[in-house]
C-alpha cells in the first residue's frame, strides 16, 4: 500500500504544470470613440468660453470674492438650512397625519399638501412678501370676537427674509411629507406590530423603530431636495431678501455686466451644491449598510477604477484557475 501511494505521488510530481488561463477583456471601440468625442467637445466649449472677451474675466475675478457676495452667501446658506429644518419637521408631522386613521387630521394634512404643492413657489414667495397688502395687522385672539391678545404690524413682522423663510419652508414641507410618507410605508408592518407587542407606544415606535428603517428610502430624495432648496433660494430675489442672487442683481443693475455677474453666481452655486453632496453621500452609505445599494462608490471613483482596469499593468490581476489532471 505504501509503495502504491509513493508511486502515485511520484506520478503527480512528474505531471506537467497546469496551464494558466488569462482573461482578455473585450474592447468596446465604440465606447472609446464616443468618450473621445465627448471630451473633445467639452474641451472645445471650455476653450471657447475661456477666450471669449465678452465674459470679462477680470470682472468675474473682481467680484468672485467680494464682500457683497459673501453677505449674500450667508443669507442663502441660512435660508437653505432653516427652510430645510422647517420643511423636514413639519413634513414629518404632515406625513404622520396623512397616515392617521382620523379623517379630520387626514383631510387637513391632505389639504395642506394640495395647496402648497399645487401652487408655484414663486407665487408663494410673492404672497408672503406682500401679505401686508392683505392684512395690515397680525392679531392673535379669540376667533369671532373682539378679544385680542397680541397685535403687530404685518410689514414689521414679515420682513423679506422671514417671508422667504415661510415660503420656502412651507413649500418644502409639502414635498418632504410625501417623501417621508413613502419611507414610512416602505417599512414592513410587522416591525410596528412587534414593537406594539413589546409594549412600546405608537410615538416611540415611530421614533425608534420605523423612522430609522425608513431613512434608507428618505435620505436620497431628501438630499436632492436640499440641493434644490439651495438653488430655489434664488427666487427670493423678487422680494429683495438680500440673498446671493439679490446682491448679484444689485451689482449688474449698476455696472450692466449681466453675463459676468451670472458667471459669479453660477460658480458659487456649483461650489455649494458640490459641498452639499458630501454629507448626502455619507448619509446614504450610513443608512444603506446591509443592503445591496450600500456599497456603491462615487462616480469619480468608478471612473478611475474603470479606466485602471482597461489600461495595461493597472487594476486587479485576473485569477488563474488551476486544472487538475487525475
Amino acid at each position: 500500500m505504501a509503495a502504491a501511494s509513493t508511486s502515485a505521488e511520484t506520478a503527480r510530481s512528474d505531471a506537467p504544470a497546469p496551464q494558466e488561463l488569462v482573461a482578455v477583456p473585450v474592447r468596446y471601440w465604440g465606447r472609446w470613440i464616443a468618450a473621445v468625442a465627448a471630451v473633445a467637445a467639452l474641451a472645445g466649449l471650455v476653450g471657447s468660453l475661456a477666450r471669449n472677451p465678452n465674459l470679462h474675466w477680470n470682472i468675474v475675478g473682481h467680484y468672485l470674492f467680494a464682500g457683497l457676495i459673501f453677505d449674500g452667501l450667508g443669507t442663502t446658506l441660512w435660508l437653505t438650512a432653516a427652510a430645510m429644518a422647517l420643511g423636514l419637521e413639519l413634513g414629518t408631522l404632515v406625513a404622520v397625519l396623512r397616515l392617521s386613521a382620523n379623517p379630520v387630521l387626514y383631510g387637513l394634512a391632505t389639504l395642506f399638501v394640495w395647496v402648497f404643492r399645487g401652487t408655484p413657489l414663486l407665487v408663494q414667495i410673492l404672497f408672503w412678501g406682500y401679505a401686508g397688502a392683505l392684512y395690515k395687522h397680525i392679531m392673535i385672539g379669540i376667533p369671532f370676537t373682539h378679544v385680542t391678545f397680541l397685535q403687530a404690524d404685518t410689514n414689521s413682522v414679515l420682513t423679506p427674509t422671514v417671508a422667504a423663510l415661510l415660503a420656502l419652508g412651507l413649500n418644502e414641507a409639502a414635498y418632504a411629507s410625501e417623501i417621508v410618507r413613502a419611507g414610512i410605508q416602505s417599512v414592513d408592518e410587522g416591525q410596528t406590530e412587534a414593537a406594539h407587542s413589546l409594549g412600546m407606544r405608537p410615538a416611540l415606535t415611530m421614533r425608534r423603530i420605523v423612522l430609522p428603517q425608513a431613512m434608507r428610502v428618505i435620505v436620497p430624495p431628501m438630499g436632492n431636495e436640499a440641493i434644490n432648496m439651495l438653488k430655489m433660494t434664488a427666487l427670493v430675489s423678487v422680494i429683495s431678501a438680500h440673498d446671493l442672487m439679490s446682491n448679484i442683481q444689485d451689482v449688474y443693475a449698476q455696472n450692466y455686466q449681466v453675463i459676468p455677474m451670472i458667471v459669479v453666481a453660477s460658480c458659487w452655486y456649483l461650489i455649494l451644491v458640490t459641498l452639499l453632496g458630501v454629507p448626502q453621500s455619507w448619509l446614504e452609505r450610513r443608512y444603506g449598510r446591509g443592503s445591496g445599494r450600500g456599497g456603491h462608490s462615487s462616480p469619480l471613483r468608478r471612473l478611475v477604477a474603470g479606466t485602471a482596469l482597461r489600461l495595461p499593468g493597472l487594476g486587479a490581476r485576473p485569477t488563474h484557475p488551476t486544472v487538475q489532471k487525475g
